[in-house]
């Protein structure tokens, strides 16, 4: 997964992880796991990215491994509302919510990769909303790869984001967001805002998150 580090990015993986609505042995005897990304509305590089380059490296790291469910790589897009001043939820998330509307059901668990490659020593705690077991199968999969102090054992506050259609709908899900990015939404957001290491220190964890499906 070194690889990984070329790339800034945000991804959703969708399917891959236990429900606090569905039990455990459900989730893991389940055919079918979804690796999604979202490309960002706005043209900055810790949220844009190269999304597809960051799913390519997790699927070559995959590819050739047996026992796991089938992967599904989606692409949301349209996470901003148009207009600030309406609500968000409403006017937002308008690739997510649709794509939830359709295969929610089919979906056993979600994780969304939004800030993932804050330079410096960066620090993602459990978003408050993110399902609490998914999210501790995320840190003990890190722990594994020696990313455990990126996942603190802490709760950040709450967010609407793409994983919020799919906790609306029963669908475990986590965001993984580095709140303490002070580039978000300026101009600062630029290539020198972002870190391999980080990324590559999500893209590890996420990766053999995915890997621990086989037991």
């Amino acid at each position: 997964m070194s690889a990984l580090a070329r790339w800034a990015a945000a991804a959703l993986i969708a399917g891959c992880a236990v429900a606090a609505a569905r039990p455990l042995a459900d989730v893991q005897a389940s055919k079918q796991l979804s690796l999604c990304a979202n490309p960002n509305a706005l043209p900055f590089s810790a949220e844009n990215g190269d999304v597809p380059g960051f799913q390519i490296e997790i699927a070559r790291a995959l590819g050739g491994v047996k026992g796991l469910p089938p992967i599904r790589f989606v692409l949301f897009d349209g996470e901003e509302s148009p207009d600030d001043a309406k609500d968000f939820y409403t006017f937002g998330l308008r690739g997510s919510k649709p794509y939830a509307r359709e295969h929610a059901k089919r979906t056993r668990a979600l994780i969304l990769l939004d800030f993932v490659a804050e330079k410096g020593k960066m620090r993602i705690p459990r978003e408050s909303s993110s399902d609490i077991e998914l999210w501790a199968r995320l840190r003990a999969a890190a722990r594994k790869v020696g990313a455990q102090t990126v996942f603190p054992d802490e709760v950040s506050g709450s967010v609407l984001d793409d994983h919020t259609p799919f906790l609306r709908r029963g669908v475990p899900a986590i965001d993984l967001i580095d709140f303490t990015f002070d580039c978000w939404h300026e101009t600062c957001d630029d290539m020198s805002a972002v870190s391999a290491r980080s990324l590559d220190y999500a893209g590890e964890a996420v990766t053999q998150m995915l890997l621990d499906f086989r037991q």
